[in-house]
């Protein structure tokens, strides 16, 4: 009977373990992922202010129609899934600004939309490489049990990295982050891992 019980506390003692480490490495992934994120975004727009021919749109580049699909909350996976989205990337700046406007929808067959837009910069490294960050506000619908990001107000951050092919169309992984900022009474936050196709809708 002994022996059951110190099995028994040996068994549930390993079990929280477990449970504690897969907590502290989620809490790990979310505070760092985030920042990290954000920062790179902040740098790069940085970079692009301070160097504007980094910026300077490449002869023919157009406005695009960008759709996308990969992995959600794919760092924690509290509530990992499939993530599509659409979005239009306009080809015009901002007056002599860097900035340029896009439009997106995201959804997840999990329960999770998002609709939104924001400014997007396009930096470039040659003729086939594009960086491109983004921020952006996004209205917030659905969550579940497993994840609810805590407000309707989320704001998307993201960085791109694209291969741009001679029709000009572009091929690019992202890394994105929806946070509420604090707006709710809980931020949990996630991240999305997408791979997109940038599809021109006019050559210049």
């Amino acid at each position: 009977m002994g022996v059951q019980m110190k099995t028994q506390d040996l068994q549930i003692n390993q079990f929280m373990l477990k449970n504690l480490s897969m907590g502290f490495c989620d809490r790990i992934l979310c505070v760092w992922c985030a920042p990290i994120l954000v920062g790179s975004i902040l740098i790069a727009f940085i970079i692009f202010s301070f160097n504007p021919a980094l910026s300077q749109e490449k002869k023919g580049d157009p406005s695009f129609v960008a759709v996308g699909a990969g992995s959600f909350d794919f760092n924690r996976k509290k509530d990992d899934g499939l993530e599509l989205r659409i979005e239009y990337r306009s080809g015009q700046k901002f007056g002599d600004t860097i900035f340029k406007p896009f439009g997106a929808i995201g959804y997840s067959p999990n329960d999770h939309t998002f609709f939104g837009g924001g400014l997007l910069v396009d930096m470039f490294f040659g003729r086939r490489y594009v960086l491109t960050p983004s921020f952006g506000p996004h209205i917030y619908s659905g969550g579940n049990s497993k994840l609810d990001l805590g407000h309707k107000l989320q704001f998307r951050s993201q960085l791109e990295f694209s291969y741009r092919l001679d029709d000009r169309a572009r091929l690019g992984v992202a890394v994105s982050h929806y946070s509420n900022a604090g707006l709710g009474s809980k931020n949990p936050g996630t991240e999305s891992l997408i791979v997109y196709y940038n599809h021109p809708l006019k050559l210049k």
